[in-house]
């Protein structure tokens, strides 16, 4: 079982910090984080998968501690907004790449890029370059590089703000449908309200470094204790 626990978390950088997170997010949940700008939301997503040495409290896949794990064997896929993809590789060679770390045999792995690819339909694109490719393209390929390793968990970072409305819903799909198949846990930073609400099991509202309300999608825009989330989300005032 795959499950994301975070325990009394505790980072700084620089003038900011984020305060004391508690989260846990179950196998197979998707689970959207929304803020303002500089609330701390990537910084949650990059304190998950590890990249911190300093922070306090805990961060746990299936109760064993993220830092602990070498960074090889911590199978989580991370999706950034600008996609993140090696301009001088090509398609297949993108997606191939975490596979190709782990030195798997290359007919086997060429075999799990052709499966992949189908499942997103880039199979026609494995001889391409980003530079080539188009918006909603990179993207599917970025999540197909993610994935190929089969991971325990999968953080994305504002995936679908570039994109336009028709590639959006497409791709919106296609998160369902990996939150599906692979069972594994979504956890993914959106300043989109509304692709929340659709996306998501549950909602986690940011606010300067702090996780301060989760709400499922139906009670997203019902009253709080904060004004200041109340101007966030556009409430009105009884």
């Amino acid at each position: 079982m795959n499950r994301v626990e975070v325990r009394k978390y505790h980072i700084r950088r620089g003038d900011f910090s984020l305060k004391s997170i508690d989260l846990a997010v179950d196998e197979g949940e998707i689970f959207a984080v929304v803020g303002k700008t500089g609330s701390g939301k990537t910084m949650l997503l990059e304190s998950i998968a590890g990249f911190y040495e300093d922070g306090t409290g805990e961060v746990l896949i299936d109760g064993i501690s993220v830092s602990s794990i070498p960074v090889e064997e911590r199978r989580i896929g991370f999706v950034y907004q600008d996609y993140g993809l090696f301009p001088h590789m090509s398609v297949l060679k993108n997606i191939a790449y975490g596979l190709t770390m782990q030195k798997q045999k290359k007919s086997e792995t060429l075999q799990k890029v052709q499966q992949i690819a189908g499942l997103f339909s880039i199979g026609h694109i494995l001889h391409q370059y980003p530079g080539t490719l188009s918006g909603g393209e990179k993207q599917r390929v970025a999540m197909a590089r993610a994935l190929i390793t089969n991971p325990r968990l999968l953080l994305l970072d504002e995936p679908f703000s570039a994109l336009d409305p028709e590639t959006k819903k497409a791709l919106y799909k296609q998160v369902k449908h990996i939150s599906a198949h692979y069972q594994c846990p979504i956890i993914f930073v959106t300043h989109d309200f509304e692709e929340a609400a659709f996306l998501a099991d549950r909602i986690g509202i940011m606010e300067a470094g702090k996780l301060c309300a989760v709400r499922t999608p139906d009670t997203l825009f019902s009253s709080y204790d904060s004004e200041s989330i109340h101007r966030f989300l556009g409430i009105k005032g009884e």
